[in-house]
Formats: C-alpha cells, sequence, structure tokens
C-alpha cells in the first residue's frame, strides 16, 4: 500500500514536500512517480524516479521546480514543490510502475492523493 503525506495549504510562491510511503512489498524494485489531479481535469504526470534512484524525470511544466527523490531504505518516495502557483493545487498522487513509464494507465500501484491548496 502506498499512502501519500504532506499536503497543505500554502500562499504562491511557497514549498511543499509531500511524501509517499510504501507500507508492504518490494518497494526498491518499482519506480516510483507522483501525479496530479487538477478539479475538472485529468490526472497528469508530474515526475518520476526510476527504481535505484539514479535518474529523474518530469513533466516539461514541473522541471527545475519540483525534485523527486526517494529512500528505499524507508520505503518512501518525496516530491519537493518550490515556487508553486495556484495552478499547483490538486490532489498528489504517488504511483509505482516501471522505469520511465509516465502514462496513468501504465501504473501498477497506486496510492491515495493528498491534497494541496496553492492560494494567491
Amino acid at each position: 500500500q502506498l499512502q501519500a503525506f504532506g499536503g497543505g495549504l500554502v500562499q504562491a510562491g511557497g514549498s511543499l514536500r509531500l511524501s509517499c510511503v510504501a507500507s508492504e512489498g518490494t518497494f526498491s524494485r518499482y519506480a516510483m512517480n507522483w501525479f496530479r489531479q487538477a478539479p475538472g481535469k485529468e490526472r497528469e504526470f508530474v515526475a518520476g524516479i526510476t527504481w535505484s534512484g539514479s535518474t529523474t524525470y518530469y513533466s516539461d511544466s514541473m522541471k527545475g521546480l519540483f525534485t523527486v527523490s526517494r529512500d528505499n531504505a524507508k520505503s518512501t518516495v518525496y516530491l519537493q514543490m518550490n515556487s508553486l502557483k495556484p495552478e499547483d493545487t490538486a490532489v498528489y498522487y504517488c504511483a509505482a510502475g516501471r522505469n520511465h513509464e509516465r502514462a496513468v494507465g501504465q501504473m501498477l500501484y497506486w496510492g491515495k492523493g493528498t491534497l494541496v491548496t496553492v492560494s494567491s
């Protein structure tokens, strides 16, 4: 099971760090990804990291602003979000999958989301 934490209310320009913890299974075998879904919109890919942590990949719009990392010893993946904008408001989900895959339908396991609200 995957559970995301760390969402909340933040002002525009602020930062948040999300965490996603795997409570069972072989976390280190999977690439880990972050997606988000804003109200009335489709779920979209945000960032991913390979199972070893050696490679990260991002949606073009998040590159340079968000940073994904993982700690396999803690079965945890993180998403550091900086310079947040109101349009970053969404429910953020973590998902396990295969290296470099980023489509919603390709993910193998999903966690419950955490809401991030960015006020203007």
